[in-house]
């Protein structure tokens, strides 16, 4: 695969049913587009195009999908082709394809995803209590007792991790 444009829903699970009144305006979308770049699965349609160059068998790696046409490059130009079916998929010659599709359903996302989401959603809010640069903290509470935070710097980059909500969503990661 050459090149994967994958467009925008129409929205993304906001609903407040899966945030309760714990989300921030902005922040559940955000949570949302970390989750679904990180699995194959998608939830609410939103077109996509593959260019997809050289031979054999491929599956589109995002799902659930519906490929809705299927163009080779020939003579300077893109020309709609059959759906070449394969065994695993779709089987091409050699040359340069497209293949435009759409991705997603409208089905609620399951219980497991539903709790990465909420398990990412608290751990960031919990993070963010202090400034996203502070990596070490330390608060004197009076009579000789101070408390000290530490955190990697790496902490939000890795937030699906350190939020065990990764281990959720494993089952989620190919298509």
């Amino acid at each position: 695969m050459l090149k994967q444009n994958e467009g925008q829903p129409e929205q993304y699970v906001t609903d407040a049913d899966y945030a309760g009144d714990d989300g921030a305006p902005g922040t559940v979308a955000a949570l949302w587009q970390r989750i679904e770049g990180y699995i194959a699965h998608r939830w609410h349609e939103r077109p996509v195009t593959w260019v997809l160059c050289g031979s054999g068998d491929w599956t589109p790696p995002l799902t659930p999908a519906r490929v809705e046409t299927v163009e080779v490059w020939r003579d300077g130009a893109y020309r709609t082709i059959e759906t070449p079916a394969g065994p695993l998929g779709y089987a091409f010659e050699a040359g340069t394809y497209r293949v435009k599709a759409t991705v997603g359903d409208d089905v609620d996302p399951p219980a497991a995803v539903l709790a990465a989401f909420d398990r990412l959603l608290h751990y960031v809010q919990d993070e963010c209590a202090l400034s996203a640069s502070v990596t070490r903290a330390s608060l004197a509470l009076g009579n000789g007792l101070s408390d000290e935070f530490e955190r990697s710097p790496t902490w939000m980059a890795r937030a699906l991790q350190y939020s065990g909500a990764a281990d959720l969503l494993r089952p989620y990661r190919r298509a």
